[in-house]
Order: structure tokens, then sequence, then C-alpha cells
């Protein structure tokens, strides 16, 4: 991203130019401040003062911040996370000095780093019986969290569950009559509206500070590390000063109301740089139930790979608009998706009668649902053809079930191909070698892409063995492909500007996916 990296907030002479300045304004005589106050040729011009609408206007708001920062102050927390090292984390092998060179390298002291080491963030209370919500990254891998209110009391926290699919993680206090900070609605946050970021940025020097902004978008996924098929992302954006140790913070409406935890900012430095984002409290309190509840998080899936639908795709069921969820592939066979009737291909743009925007809306509307339970999937399909099918959900596999396989380095195939010129890239049917050197089974065998044309109508959709690939295209319009010959076939029927469906399986990542290309001249 062009401003900077995006991260997940990491946990944790003026008074002599001064002095100088009245010395030498006394030498040279200056004119002193209310001096000039009183030069006619600064009093002529005095500002007309501000309608008395506009002050009104600027004095509500101020208060409205001011009293919002002390409704919501004694509902946030400090939060001290440590860990301890092992002795092998500990030992550092010393440098290693060339024979003949000792008495001018002379052994300096071995550094040993810290055995016990601390970081610092956020959090907000949730119940007056001392439930804390905050991000999981403040709290990862700790041996020993200490939560400190504002009225500095200190407490040792326990972890009820944390849940790193969203950055969350839920604690308990042993405290009564504490202040819980009331939850808002951030499906209904707008744009544009003023919020307040409530934290302690940069460790204990600067606890309890508040920020203000507007939320500057919504339905934001972000490049962060350890993102997996299992993240959720939803954030909200905001231009509220946000800064390491912020995270876990509450943002706040100026109704007084948490519409968001504070957990990640982009940025070159690692300090504010204009941008903030925040997990949307509706998600959070879903994921918060289930830990206090259960201990742990546990969801449902439709058996889908999906991504965000394109304006190719739109156009190509005949979408007035750009939205929905595009159905790559299927998990298995065995996919609830599949079983009900969705095809690869389709986009889903209501569940329950509920319009499906984009990826982070739809995993909402499922993934906390139980097991076994029915919803309406409505799906696009080429043509301006709607279905609706029930799906009964399951329930999310293991870990180890859904580990994405190490891919394999990328490399040329063989063969030079067929070039396809209105669809922009060089093809070539599967050979022996690509089958060994790919691993590939019978159904992932079609036409290998050998090149992409540098700004034709695939660019930027399909690679080849330079680019993370090369993909193989299996299937055009529904049609399985293996020879050029009945690709060129296809593309004989088609003119200029005709959206092409493609399945398309990729030999590095080891997955398929359906690609929609607009056919060039």
């Amino acid at each position: 991203m062009p401003h900077g990296s995006l991260r997940r907030l990491p946990v944790g002479g003026i008074t002599l130019a001064f002095l100088v300045g009245l010395l030498l304004a006394g030498l040279l005589n200056l004119p002193n401040f209310s001096a000039a106050q009183q030069d006619s040729r600064y009093t002529a011009g005095a500002a007309t003062a501000p309608p008395p609408a506009a002050v009104a206007s600027l004095q509500n708001l101020s208060e409205a911040f001011a009293s919002v920062a002390e409704a919501v102050k004694p509902s946030v927390v400090f939060i001290k996370s440590g860990k301890r090292r092992d002795q092998d984390e500990r030992s550092q092998p010393r440098m290693q000095v060339p024979p003949g060179f000792e008495e001018f390298m002379p052994q300096l002291p071995q550094m040993q780093p810290p055995e016990f080491q601390e970081a610092a963030g956020s959090g907000f209370i949730v119940s007056r019986d001392g439930y804390i919500l905050t991000n999981d990254h403040v709290v990862d891998g700790s041996d020993a969290v200490t939560v400190r209110l504002l009225d500095r009391r200190e407490f040792k926290a326990k972890v009820i569950g944390t849940d790193p699919g969203t950055d969350l993680a839920v604690l308990k206090i042993d405290a009564t009559n504490l202040t819980p900070a009331p939850l808002g609605d951030s499906d209904a946050a707008r744009v544009g509206e003023w919020v307040l970021a409530v934290g302690n940025p940069l460790g204990e020097n600067l606890t309890f500070t508040v920020t203000s902004g507007i939320i500057s978008a919504k339905g934001r996924t972000l490049a962060l590390p350890n993102v997996s098929d299992r993240s959720i992302q939803d954030f909200i954006q905001t231009d509220a000063a946000i800064n390491p140790g912020n995270s876990g913070g509450p943002l706040v409406s100026t109704g007084g109301r948490v519409l968001g935890v504070n957990s990640a900012i982009a940025s070159r430095t690692g300090f504010y740089s204009g941008y903030g984002f925040a997990i949307p409290i509706n998600l959070a309190r879903q994921v918060m139930d289930q830990i206090i509840s259960h201990g742990e998080v546990r969801r449902s899936v439709l058996g889908i790979a999906v991504r965000n639908a394109s304006a190719n795709d739109a156009a190509y069921v005949g979408l007035p608009d750009i939205r929905g969820v595009l159905v790559e592939d299927f998990g298995s066979d065995s996919s609830a998706a599949r079983r009900a009737g969705i095809e690869a291909g389709d986009i889903i743009i209501t569940v329950d009668g509920k319009p499906v925007e984009y990826v982070g809306q739809l995993q909402q509307r499922i993934a906390f649902r139980k097991p076994g339970e029915a919803v309406k999937v409505e799906v696009a399909r080429k043509g301006g053809v709607r279905k609706t099918y029930e799906v009964r959900l399951q329930a999310m596999p293991g870990a180890a079930a859904v580990a994405a396989r190490s891919g394999i380095g990328a490399g040329e195939t063989g063969g030079a191909g067929a070039a396809m010129g209105r669809l922009g890239v060089t093809v070539a049917p599967v050979s022996r070698e690509d089958v060994a050197r790919f691993e590939l089974t019978a159904a992932q065998r079609g036409l290998v892409v050998t090149d992409v044309s540098a700004g034709g109508p695939s660019w930027g959709e399909l690679v080849d063995g330079d680019r993370g690939g090369p993909d193989i295209i299996l299937e055009v319009e529904g049609k399985p492909v293996k020879s050029t010959a009945e690709l060129s076939q296809i593309l004989k029927g088609m003119k200029a500007g005709d959206i092409l469906s493609l399945r398309v399986y990729n030999t590095q990542a080891k997955n398929r996916r359906v690609e929609r290309i607009k056919l060039g001249e």
C-alpha cells in the first residue's frame, strides 16, 4: 500500500532556547506583545466575531467530546503482558574472532535477552463483574497478564479465551462494581461520523489518552501478518490518532457507545500516519459471547472458497452494481453448499434475505450460526438467473484439515504453446512433465498458461510460471478444455468485449478459482 505497511499495533533544549530569545529581545529593545496590541495598525482590522450559532455548535461538539471521554475512561484498562524466555532462547552464541586477531578484538561481554519480556496494550470492561475485551495479539503467548484501572488499582487477569481469526481475546479480573463500556451498533455507524479512540499509546507514560477523528471507511480488509482462511476481516477505518499500545482499546461514538476495538495501523514507521483500523463491535460481541459461554469460538461454514465479486463478475451475472461474493471452489466433495446445489462461479447476493456486499459480511452472516442450522442463500448466475438454496451449515473443520499445503516452486512448462490473442495468453496442453512436477490429479489437467501478455485482457488475472504459477485453465464457460483447439473453438463464438468465465487451478497455491475476463480485440 502506498502509504506504508500494515501491521498489528505493537504492544507497547526547548527551555534554553526560550531564555536566549528573551535576552535578545531585551538587548535589541524589540517591541513586546502588549505594545503590538496597542498599535493602531493591528487594531484597525480586528476580526469579526463568529456568529452565535457557529459558536454554539462548536461548544456543543466540544462538550460532547468531553462528556464522552469522562464517561468512557473509567471503562478503559491498561494491560501489561509478560512472557518468560526459555534458557535456549536466552543463550546467544558469542561472535567468533578469527585466529591471530584475539589481541585486537577482545571478547565483549555477552548480551543476554531479559528472562521476562513485557509488552503493553489496552482493553475495556464489558461487565460489572470483571470481563474485559482486548486484542488477541496483546496477550498472545503471555505467561502473566496484569490489568490496571483508571483509579490505579491493579489486578492479575485470567485469559478466558482467544480467537486469532478475529484477533480478539477476553480477560477476567476478580473485581466487582466496575464500569462497563456501553456497546453500540457498528452496522449503523456511518462514514464521516465523529469518533474517539481511548487507550494507552506508547506505554505507561501516556495511559488513558483520548484522540478524535471520523470514521473514514468501513468494510476494509488488510494484508496483516498471520492472516489465514479462518480470519474474518471487516475493519472500520478511522483517522483518530492510534499508536502502539492502543491495541484493544475502544473506538467510541459521540453518543458514548463502543463501535470498535482498535487493532491495527497503516504506517511506514510503526507509528501513527493517519490510518487506524478497528474491529466492528458487532463482530467482537459475537466472538466475546462465545468465548464467555464456551471458552472458545465455534464456527459454522458453507464449505466454499470465496472472494469479492469484480466488475466482470457482476456484468457476467447481470448485477446492476458491483457487489456480492464469488464462489471459487468447494472445500471438499462433502461441502454443504455443493450438496445444496450451489455451483462454482455463482455470486452470493443474500443470506436469509439480507444483502451480502463483501466477504467479511458473508462470514459474519454464517460463522456464528450453529452447525446443522439451515440458511437460505441466494445466488446470481449467468444471464441474470437468480436461485435460492437452503444450505445446512457444517462445523468448521479442525486446523489440520484446512492447513495450507506448501507451494511447489514456479517454473517454465514444456512447450511454447499456442497464443490466444483475444484472451491475451499463450497456453499449452498439460504434459507428462507437468503432471510429475506439479503432482497433478486427473481433475487438475487442462491448458497450462505459459505466458500472459503484459497489459492484455488476462494481465493481473492469470499467471504464468514467472509470476506465481503457472495457472492451468480447466474449464471455459463450464466446458472442460484439454487442447488448444477446444479453447480456440470456444473463442470463435465470442466477440470483443464479451466476458469469459474460466475455472483455473494454480499449481503453486494448489487451489482452484474462478476468473471472469473481458475479451480484447
